[in-house]
């Protein structure tokens, strides 16, 4: 099937109970065994690209270089990325987001991430739905002040996990919060 990417998207659960061999007959582990060979072994042409939430559960013979030749970090999205983030989700529910005041929003979304991002301008939504309104700025400001971003709510961990990167990581961009 050669040229294609392969992406296997939270790599760190597919193995989860490889660790522990008694929870499924040993078959994570043999899954686990085959993957490492495939990996090493796979046909030209074959880009792989896994993602992981929690690198640290992932074994080491897993992300050596000849399996996974980089690993990359990507930290939450900048200001730039964040306006642009904004005009992606509000043009994808049919809003034009020229009305919009992007600089404003990706200054008071500092801290969040993608997926915060669009679930601020779906909540913002909801919320002109239910009270007859249009989608603005200042509804989307709103839930973003009403919102917690992991950012905060993991604060710590976030902080060990970039401390982690910095030496470890290839920055997936320049930006970082």
């Amino acid at each position: 099937m050669a040229p294609c990417v392969v992406w296997i998207d939270e790599l760190e659960k597919a193995f989860a109970s490889a660790a522990s061999p008694d929870a499924d007959g040993g078959l994570s582990k043999r899954l686990f065994g085959s993957l490492l060979g495939w990996l090493q072994d796979h046909p030209e042409g074959i880009f792989v690209v896994a993602t992981a939430n929690d690198i640290s559960a992932l074994p080491p013979e897993l992300i050596r270089k000849g399996r996974f030749d980089e690993i990359f970090f990507v930290d939450l999205p900048g200001p730039a990325d964040r306006a642009e983030i904004f005009r992606i989700h509000l043009a994808r529910r049919g809003r034009e987001p020229g009305q919009f005041d992007l600089s404003a929003l990706a200054a008071a979304s500092e801290g969040f991430s993608g997926a915060e991002i669009e679930q601020a301008v779906l909540a913002g939504l909801y919320g002109a739905f239910t009270a007859g309104k249009e989608l603005s700025t200042e509804l989307i400001l709103a839930e973003l002040r009403n919102t917690r971003p992991l950012s905060v709510t993991q604060a710590e961990r976030v902080t060990d996990l970039r401390a982690w990167a910095r030496t470890r990581c290839v920055p997936a961009s320049g930006a970082t919060g």
